[in-house]
């Protein structure tokens, strides 16, 4: 038995596909729209033509690029998909200025269900519902009229390609100056035009990911050898924050408490001007542990390499990865790796996410497991929005009001700073946690904790949220990170550390996620040719 949706009226396929194009132009491309009014009145003259012609423009413009996906059984299913995901799509841009380039295709495809859940509320499912699913429905309910002969069909396409083309062609030649002045000034416009932005973006990843040879295994650093030791062991912990700012801590400057634990603990120095290798975690991530740098970073060469952790392991130190963010991005993928479930009925998680204080949870098990010297990476949920009310215990709403819901953009600026700024405390808490742990552990060991966050965050400065703008554009907002580090006396004496040296160096020069790779490989006193020692921050503050 065939289904068929009931007929609202008849349409032929060509005006079919210039009334989607209207309809993606002014609806979903509203954000565009709006970009280019917030552009063109901060100009002191604009053409009333030039103005008039840009919505135009745009429906002749996606008139050409959907006049190909017009042919029969795929027109209707392919525009459900393109108008459903374009709603959503628009709802990002419009609400959060999320820009779909390649790396945020990325981040998307490698976020986690649970995690992909945080977004999800009353406004977006109205959105979506309204601007996507309503025409998609409508779309399927339209019967269309196809030539009855197939090169029919195809000279009428071709002629309205050519009408749209000729009118783009005659708006260029009365307002090229117009357009041009405008696309140097602002060179995300096109990056913003849905749906060719993220289908273009995600066809370039899926075609880099999936259907390009891959680049031969490296290792990296066999050559590594401890040029020190053989004294007291050292244990490392290492933590990977998520999207922590450092305009937000109060040891860099903020006027808030939000290091309230931390500065208890004493002696731990706080990095004021570091900047992170992506605004994404999937990105800084892999780049952080890949010891390439930022400017020479590749995804597919990290993703094909060993890494940081890899070169430790090759001196005999012990590793542990514990990961609450819903995977490394491959940075553990060939070391022992605890991934924290949610659902596990672990008093600390609700059976979506966990709170941080879960790392702590057979902390001393773990550091027992193995001899020796020891590095342990955790990688902290954090400060991940936009269920930032999500990343803390009720004990820990120190700043209120909050912002308990996801659609943060309607919340005030008050209550969002609020709930961002007690992931901020209650990280710091969970710090200071382990800076006790590990001097519990000081007798039988030298002991270090280095933290750094992934990227930063937007809190609705200039209409921006959230994080993951392109780099050239983002704002100091979603690259300017915390870098912080504790050491016990015994590790600083055995590195030969002038802590005051160090001090120093945190507050005056600046740093970034370049430097970590080699400044690790110092710390344990590695020597190898990928180690870099004009990279190594620690390294003008040890003496011999």
């Amino acid at each position: 038995m065939r289904l068929s949706m009931p007929v609202l009226f008849r349409m032929r396929v060509i005006p079919l596909i210039l009334l989607l194009a209207v309809v993606f132009a002014t609806l979903l491309n509203w954000p565009v729209l709006l970009h280019f009014y917030q552009i063109l009145t901060a100009l002191e003259h604009v053409k009333a033509g030039f103005v008039i012609s840009i919505p135009l423009v745009l429906i002749a413009a996606l008139n050409v690029v959907f006049m190909p996906f017009s042919v029969r059984y795929l027109l209707k299913p392919f525009f459900a998909v393109l108008l459903i995901t374009g709603a959503i799509a628009s709802y990002a841009t419009l609400h959060y200025k999320v820009m779909f380039d390649q790396s945020m295709i990325q981040n998307i495809l490698e976020t986690d269900s649970q995690e992909a859940t945080s977004y999800l509320n009353g406004t977006i499912i109205l959105w979506v519902a309204l601007t996507g699913v309503l025409p998609a429905v409508l779309l399927f309910m339209v019967k269309i009229d196809y030539c009855a002969k197939w090169y029919q069909g195809l000279i009428y396409r071709l002629l309205s390609m050519l009408v749209s083309l000729v009118f783009i062609g005659g708006v260029a030649a009365l307002y090229y100056q117009d357009y041009a002045s405008v696309g140097r000034n602002n060179p995300t416009l096109n990056k913003e035009i849905i749906p060719t932005n993220y289908i273009y973006s995600a066809a370039r990843y899926l075609q880099k990911t999936y259907f390009t040879a891959r680049i031969p295994f490296q290792t990296l650093g066999d050559d590594a050898r401890r040029t020190a030791g053989n004294g007291k062991p050292t244990l490392m912990f290492l933590v990977i924050g998520e999207t922590a700012r450092s305009q937000n801590y109060q040891m860099n400057g903020y006027t808030r408490d939000t290091n309230a634990y931390t500065v208890r603990e004493g002696d731990v120095i706080s990095f004021a001007d570091v900047h992170s290798c992506g605004t994404a975690t999937a990105v800084s991530v892999p780049c952080l542990f890949s010891g390439m740098g930022r400017k020479h970073y590749d995804a597919e060469k990290a993703a094909n390499s060993e890494g940081l952790l890899d070169v430790v392991h090759k001196t005999g130190v012990s590793l542990l990865w514990k990961e609450n963010d819903g995977g490394c991005k491959g940075a553990c993928k060939r070391i022992p790796t605890i991934e924290i479930k949610p659902t596990a009925g672990n008093n600390m998680c609700d059976g979506e996410t966990c709170y941080d204080g879960v790392m702590l949870e057979n902390l001393d098990a773990e550091i027992t497991a193995t001899p020796g010297d020891k590095l342990m990476a955790f990688h902290f949920i954090g400060s991940h929005g936009p269920t930032y009310y999500r990343r803390y215990p009720p004990a820990f709403r120190h700043y209120m009001p909050e912002c308990a819901r996801s659609d943060i953009e309607n919340c005030t600026q008050e209550e969002l700073v609020n709930t961002y700024d007690n992931t901020v405390r209650y990280t710091d808490y969970v710090l200071a946690q382990m800076i006790d742990k590990l001097k519990k552990y000081a007798d039988r060991y030298n002991t270090v904790l280095i933290y750094v966050s992934d990227h930063g965050e937007s809190l609705g400065e200039n209409g921006l949220y959230l994080h993951g703008t392109p780099y050239k554009l983002a704002p100091e907002q979603q690259t300017h990170v915390p870098l912080q580090v504790w050491m016990s006396p015994g590790f600083s004496a055995a590195k030969h550390l002038d802590m005051a040296c160090l001090k120093n160096a945190a507050a005056h020069n600046a740093w970034s996620h370049d430097n970590l790779f080699s400044s690790v490989l110092g710390l344990w006193d590695i020597a190898t040719q990928v180690y870099d020692p004009q990279l190594d921050m620690f390294r003008p503050c040890r003496a011999g």
